[in-house]
């Protein structure tokens, strides 16, 4: 083992499935000085932007110390079974399980063999705000921009295994669980204990950046995800980028190559592909003195990853008449939320077409 990994105490098996929730597993496992060896599982998506990002996530993580067993865990209809019956023997010998998104059914169904007693949730950006609000209200685990839609077929079958997978991350007698986030928590629920993911292992790995004299933008899925209009969002990203003169957007790793080209050809914007997340990109810089963005957990994130830096972060609100039609009647009401709680950030009023 490295000797940048430390003993992780009680065997620690943690499960991920974006690169976001990768680095915050280190992070958390930084936090735990002086720091946690400990084995990570990666649960393979399909996309290969994502796919890109784990890999090189994974290399960083392995440099900690840390083991890493990537599965394909979406590689055909097999596949998951391969998946849960390759890792049910370390599941039940685990005493602690780290895990990124608490929604996600492949998570929920390993969550019914672990007998672990210390649950750890790392980040899964803004949704571990509404996973934190849910598990205190007691509702159903439902995705922010699926609220308030009926539930389908899939969702019925797999709701007992949701309930018990929710009950499973409720502190109990003999279970302890734990929340590493940067996100602000309105509602916590009781016995959670909560501790603050303040980037440190970012800043002491990478920069300080070089900073420009121009700004950057950092894309969203908002279109992707069904919540708002894409012609809309073209022509904010075009008003945005003019008015405050920016040269260059960082896609967010699930927008569309469709949108991207015509973001491209529309605005005259360096479209920017990147291959880690963007809090590590920003810190390793070049990076604008000025980072434009629309509500998203960048907002929370980049500031605390910039720290010490003269970079300022700028969030725009989401005009509600970017919505579409099917956006969920939670959305305009998440999104000024995620941008009214941000700190350090300048705020900036939705933008009108150019």
């Amino acid at each position: 083992m490295s000797p940048r990994a430390g003993s992780a105490g009680p065997r620690t098996l943690a499960f991920v499935e974006s690169p976001v929730q990768l680095l915050n597993v280190l992070e958390w496992a930084h936090a735990h000085a002086p720091g946690a060896g400990l084995i990570l599982v990666v649960l393979s998506p399909i996309d290969p932007m994502t796919r890109g990002q784990l890999r090189r996530m994974s290399e960083l993580a392995r440099e900690e110390g840390h083991e890493v067993r990537w599965e394909e865990a979406r590689g055909g209809a097999m596949a998951p079974f391969q998946t849960i019956g390759g890792l049910a023997g370390m599941l039940r010998k685990a005493d602690r399980i780290v895990l990124g998104d608490p929604f996600s059914r492949y998570v929920q169904l390993l969550l019914t063999i672990t007998k672990a007693r210390d649950l750890v949730v790392v980040d899964d950006g803004t949704a571990t705000m509404e996973f934190v609000a849910q598990l205190a209200s007691g509702e159903r685990l439902v995705r922010w921009h699926r609220k308030g839609g009926r539930p389908g077929p899939r969702d019925l079958v797999f709701a007992p295994v949701s309930s018990a997978a929710r009950k499973r991350l409720t502190p109990g007698e003999n279970r302890r669980v734990e929340i590493f986030s940067s996100m602000p928590m309105d509602e916590m629920p009781p016995g959670v204990t909560v501790t603050a993911n303040s980037f440190a292992w970012t800043r002491s790995r990478f920069g300080p950046p070089r900073i420009t004299k121009g700004a950057d933008m950092v894309g969203t899925s908002l279109v992707e995800t069904g919540v708002v209009d894409g012609d809309r969002y073209l022509e904010a990203v075009a008003s945005l980028a003019k008015t405050h003169g920016a040269t260059r957007y960082f896609a967010h790793r699930r927008e569309s190559t469709d949108k991207l080209h015509r973001l491209a050809v529309e605005t005259g914007l360096e479209i920017v592909r990147p291959d880690l997340p963007l809090e590590l990109i920003a810190r390793r810089g070049p990076v604008g003195r000025t980072i434009l963005s629309f509500p998203s957990t960048v907002v929370h994130t980049l500031p605390l990853a910039l720290s010490g830096t003269e970079v300022k972060v700028a969030v725009c609100d989401i005009d509600p008449e970017w919505l579409t039609e099917t956006a969920s009647p939670r959305a305009q009401g998440f999104l000024s939320g995620v941008t009214g709680t941000a700190r350090d950030v300048h705020r900036l009023s939705a933008v009108t077409a150019v």
